[in-house]
């Protein structure tokens, strides 16, 4: 049983992301996407950034924790939610762009990769993905929890050419330049 299998995991992890969210990172992706575009969220968790996301867009929440979705389709009942993998995204669903903050971090490299070559299958022609890693070169595992952290050569290797890379920035969320997000598009 994983980390965000228990309530008390789930619990642990809201705690310890009070006071984050991801406005930031929504603001860049608001300059790429037209509203009401459909969006695909992985990684969901509590549904902060769901929650603001849906203030523009078109949105379907995904995790792979039954206790978070179930959370929050107990305060949400009409959200659009998926249980779903972020490796292997098991969905014949397609959307405009799929959005993460700090959540592939948690895949292997090689998982990583294999995410990455499945959203581009789900992606609308000209789809945007948007997602948030760690910076830097050590990895670390938290409570059986595996936190990877990149460098852009690294993730820029990782994309390879099924999408065309738009904007790629490291930017400071608890400590100074500790984060990078990437937008990419869909090459055609």
């Amino acid at each position: 049983m994983g980390f965000f299998d228990t309530e008390k995991g789930v619990d642990e992890y809201i705690k310890i992301a009070e006071g984050y969210d991801g406005t930031e990172l929504i603001k860049i992706l608001q300059e790429y996407l037209p509203k009401k575009s459909t969006v695909l969220e992985l990684g969901m968790g509590p549904g902060k950034d769901l929650d603001i996301l849906s203030k523009t867009f078109t949105v379907t929440g995904s995790d792979y924790s039954q206790v978070f979705l179930d959370r929050y389709k107990k305060e949400n009942p009409e959200s659009d939610l998926l249980k779903l993998d972020a490796a292997t995204l098991d969905t014949e669903r397609t959307f405009d762009c799929i959005y993460s903050n700090k959540v592939l971090h948690h895949l292997p490299r090689e998982e990583l990769k294999k995410s990455i070559q499945r959203q581009a299958k789900i992606l609308n022609p000209n789809g945007i993905i948007f997602h948030s890693f760690w910076k830097g070169d050590e990895d670390e595992n938290f409570d059986g929890m595996l936190f990877t952290r990149y460098q852009i050569d690294e993730l820029k290797q990782i994309i390879g050419d099924s999408f065309d890379i738009l904007e790629m920035k490291v930017y400071t969320e608890m400590e100074k330049e500790d984060s990078i997000y990437v937008v990419l598009s869909k090459s055609v």
